[in-house]
């Protein structure tokens, strides 16, 4: 059996941020219970040299909604990187999730050899879809959703596997 470029892509994305928001849930149920500034989890880092919080959570969104919107061959949605309350991320994700939503199989599948180019620091890069998807966005993804876990767990935030996995 294949897998479709869709089903390795708009499921996954939906379901890694629906993940990611149900983690920035429980931050902010923590926060809240223990009398922590909310404020204190989006602005925490791992490292200095490395983004906080927000703006971690604002590249998942951009990565998930970008690489649908390329490989179905439409205009990428624009958010305003502003986010600064776990209300304000939620509702990023959640408009994420909604364009995401109205992505059809038949617009992505067959992208696999479609050219993307994106514009990075150092000029353009262009791939083919299947390796843009497969070596650049998921990864990208992932790691962007993992350094969000590892802030809320280095900052005392009950969460575990299972909340990073989802429901299984």
């Amino acid at each position: 059996m294949t897998i479709s470029m869709y089903q390795a892509s708009v499921p996954v994305f939906i379901r890694q941020l629906t993940n990611l928001a149900a983690i920035l849930k429980k931050a902010e149920e923590h926060a809240e219970a223990k009398k922590i500034d909310p404020s204190v989890f989006i602005n925490a880092r791992l490292a200095p040299d490395m983004y906080a919080l927000a703006r971690q959570v604002q590249i998942a969104s951009d990565g998930a909604k970008g690489c649908a919107a390329r490989l179905a061959g439409i205009e990428v949605p624009s958010h305003p990187d502003t986010e600064t309350t776990f209300a304000e991320l939620q509702a990023r994700i959640a408009k994420t999730v909604d364009f995401l939503k109205g992505i059809k199989p038949d617009q992505i599948d067959g992208s696999e050899e479609r050219t993307v180019t994106l514009k990075m620091r150092n000029g353009d890069v262009s791939f083919r879809g299947q390796p843009y998807l497969l070596n650049f966005v998921l990864p990208n993804l992932y790691f962007h959703y993992t350094t969000v876990y590892a802030i809320l767990r280095h900052n005392g935030v009950e969460i575990g596997k299972m909340d990073y996995l989802g429901g299984i």
